[in-house]
Order: C-alpha cells, then sequence, then structure tokens
C-alpha cells in the first residue's frame, strides 16, 4: 500500500485502475475530464491494460457501457451533470438491461442558468433510474467506492449498474492524502468478473430483442430489477464488512458522527458534510448535543439504518444540496418518507435548501441551522424549508439588478 496526494478525479481513476477494468467508453465534460485524461494516459503507456474509447455523445458512452458489461467486460465510465441529463434515456435502458458496470458522476449543477459548480439535482435525477448510487465525502472513499460497487454491481443478488457520486470541484479537485492498496490486494478482495454472468459471448452468437411489452409482463420486470435492488443492502453490508477486514477502512449506508447522545443531528449527503462535521465539533465543546449522520448509499434508501440511527433524537435537520422545484429538498423529501410513522422518530424535521451550484456552507449557518431547529422543538411545529442566503448575498444580487435595469434604460433612450 502506498500514500499518494489524489484529488478525488484521481481517486476515481485509481479505483478504475485498481478494479482492473477492460473497456472504458468515455465523453469529456467539465469537472469529470481529469478522470478520463488520466486513464487515457494509463492505457497509451501500458501502465494499463484495456482499452478507452471516446465516443461522439454520453449517449452513446452509456450505451457502449451497457453493451460491453452484457459480454462479460468489466466497464468503467463517467460522467458529470449535463452529460448525465443527455445519456438519460440510455440510464433507464442499460438498467433495464441488467448490466452491471460503474459511473461515476462529478456532480455539477444544472442549467439553467448555468454553473460549473457543485449541487445534486444532476445524480438525483438519476435516482428512479434503476442504478444503485453512493455518495462520496472524501477522495478516500472515492478510491474505495469504486473498488466496492463492482462487487455490489456484479453479484448474483443485484446485477444493477451503479453510479458513484463525488462533488465536482469541492472534491473533484481537492487533493487528499489517499492510502492506494496493492493490485493484489484488491485482487483478493474483488475477483475477476465472472463470464458466466455474460448474456452474450463471441463464442456462443446470440440475438435478443426487446419486445414492446403489456402492462402485465413490463411490471414483473420492473419489479424484479426493484427486489433485486431491496436485495443489494444486504449485499452491500457484506461488501462493506469484507472490506474493512481487508482495508481496515469501514463505509457503511449511513455515517454517523458522534449522533449516540444527540439531541439534534444533521443530515446530508456529500463532501459539505464534512464541513458539518467541524461544526459539530465545535457546537460540541460549547455544549450542544449536535451530531451528523450523512447518507452514502442512497439508492437503495437504507430505512431501517436511517430509523435505527435517528432513534430518540428530539429534532432532525436535513440540508439539501439540491432543489426540486415546487416541492422542496429531495432528500428532506425521502427522509420523511422514511421515518413516517415511528414511534421514536424525532418530533421535528426541519429543512434547509444549501450549497446550490457550489455555494459554501458557513459554520455560522450551520450554527443557525441548530438554533432554528432546537427553537422549532420548542414550538411543537417545524418551519417552512428555508434557504441558505444570507442579506449580503442578497444585496449584491439587488445591485447588479439595478445596474442592468440602468443599463437597459440607457440603451432604450438613446
Amino acid at each position: 500500500m502506498t500514500r499518494e496526494l489524489l484529488t478525488g478525479n484521481g481517486a476515481a481513476a485509481w479505483g478504475a485502475r485498481l478494479a482492473r477494468v477492460d473497456y472504458v467508453p468515455a465523453f469529456p465534460i467539465t469537472p469529470q475530464t481529469e478522470i478520463i485524461e488520466t486513464l487515457g494516459r494509463w492505457f497509451e503507456s501500458g501502465e494499463m491494460p484495456g482499452r478507452l474509447v471516446t465516443l461522439e455523445s454520453e449517449h452513446s458512452m452509456i450505451t457502449a457501457a451497457g453493451a460491453a458489461a452484457a459480454t462479460g467486460v468489466r466497464v468503467f465510465t463517467a460522467t458529470s451533470s449535463q452529460g448525465l441529463l443527455y445519456a438519460m434515456e440510455m440510464i433507464y435502458a442499460v438498467a433495464g438491461w441488467r448490466a452491471p458496470f460503474v459511473l461515476v458522476n462529478v456532480s455539477r449543477g444544472l442549467g439553467t442558468p448555468t454553473t460549473l459548480e457543485s449541487d445534486h439535482n444532476d445524480v438525483l435525477a438519476a435516482r428512479d433510474s434503476g442504478f444503485l448510487q453512493i455518495h462520496c465525502a472524501t477522495c478516500q472513499e472515492v478510491l474505495d467506492t469504486v473498488i466496492m460497487a463492482y462487487r455490489l454491481a456484479e453479484d448474483r443478488r443485484t446485477r444493477l449498474p451503479v453510479i458513484v457520486n463525488l462533488d465536482g470541484f469541492s472534491l473533484s479537485f481537492t487533493r487528499e492524502p489517499v492510502e492506494v492498496p496493492t493490485r493484489e490486494a484488491v485482487r483478493e478482495f474483488l475477483p475477476p468478473y465472472d463470464p458466466q454472468q455474460a448474456r452474450f459471448r463471441a463464442s456462443e452468437p446470440t440475438s435478443q430483442g426487446v419486445a414492446v411489452l403489456g402492462g402485465s409482463p413490463y411490471s414483473y420486470f420492473r419489479y424484479e430489477a426493484h427486489l433485486a435492488a431491496l436485495r443489494s443492502l444486504d449485499v452491500y453490508a457484506e461488501v462493506a464488512a469484507e472490506f474493512e477486514a481487508a482495508f481496515s477502512r469501514r463505509h457503511d449506508s449511513i455515517e454517523a458522527y458522534r449522533c449516540d447522545d444527540a439531541e439534534i443531528v444533521f443530515l446530508m449527503i456529500g463532501s459539505f458534510a464534512t464541513k458539518a462535521k467541524a461544526a459539530v465539533d465545535q457546537l460540541r465543546n460549547a455544549g450542544s448535543r449536535v451530531g451528523l449522520a450523512r447518507i452514502r448509499l442512497l439508492r437503495p434508501f437504507p430505512v431501517e439504518d436511517l430509523r435505527s440511527i435517528l432513534r430518540g433524537k428530539r429534532g432532525l435537520a436535513v440540508i439539501d444540496q439540491n432543489l426540486s422545484m415546487g416541492k422542496g429538498g429531495v432528500l428532506h423529501a425521502e427522509v420523511a418518507s422514511a421515518l413516517y410513522g415511528e414511534a421514536d422518530a424525532p418530533a421535528i424535521l426541519t429543512s434547509f435548501i444549501g450549497g446550490l451550484g457550489g455555494r459554501d456552507i458557513s459554520p455560522e449557518e450551520l450554527y443557525q441551522i441548530v438554533a432554528e431547529t432546537r427553537k422549532a422543538i420548542e414550538d411543537g411545529r417545524a418551519p417552512t424549508p428555508r434557504l441558505l442566503y444570507t442579506r449580503g448575498e442578497l444585496r449584491e444580487i439587488r445591485k447588479l439588478q439595478a445596474i442592468a435595469e440602468a443599463e437597459e434604460q440607457d440603451w432604450e433612450s438613446r
């Protein structure tokens, strides 16, 4: 094992290399491109056997990934933001094919307006597709999770593709010390992809047609994929335990940080949860019993693990780095449905939208979230969902609007 300073993108590339992927269909998009560039250099130099092919679009890229995985080839690819949306037709299709491969998504806010920085609306748009989803917070997690994802995807009880998500810029281009395991250790943990699972083989030519089915057979096959996703909860627990035994790092479906005696718990996904960890420590030093629950495995949703961690808490503050227009935070709605009807679930569930388009979430805002959640507990009712936004930010926007209006009036008066 070696210790290297890697970006999140570099860690994703190393995960694919150690997993011994055979084929990488690719299409570049910021902030994912570094992953493909790194793999391309390794393929070209001979450090990594296999083949990388640049295709004309993300739609073709996912089609090629699914087709190759169906032949028994271990496949890796990556995308981001608009690229994931452009591929969405095939995202649903290859999950229906039950083609197991790993797709890294480097989260980036969606247009319009356009941004290159991160939020989670892109990856959450794929949550109902049939892909499993794992969300990372550190570069080490990215490398480890790519390797674990192949065990999860290729397991006979699962046979579904997996999205491994990391946040653009805040993680994709952040360098952190990463333990890179040896190829031999990873091979022992992750054996070669079993060719017996392949649906197609060059030595046994076959054809397969996907018919337009009626509602009854369609329902059957969709529900079979749903059951496979649910079974993957147990598969994931086994994989996490075996990974810990092999590499002394454990990645549970939910990371619970200082939650045992907590009264109020932050709930988040992604790399901004590391900021919440620091805030938890500061609040603890000030005498507040606060904890953090960070969901890693978003699909399938770990309902029982979440209920266990939150049992007996007084308040839960959900911080969504996304916005479902006309509804609110996606994670808030998911958590509310998971806790509904539980007698010992937190009595108060507050909702905050923050970090859209890469906007920072400050420690002061996290402290304010705790104060507002505590007040909601005292009042006995949750406030309406809130967007994290400061008066200073609003003043700057108003200034820009005033400048734009003045310029428009000046142009019209000419």
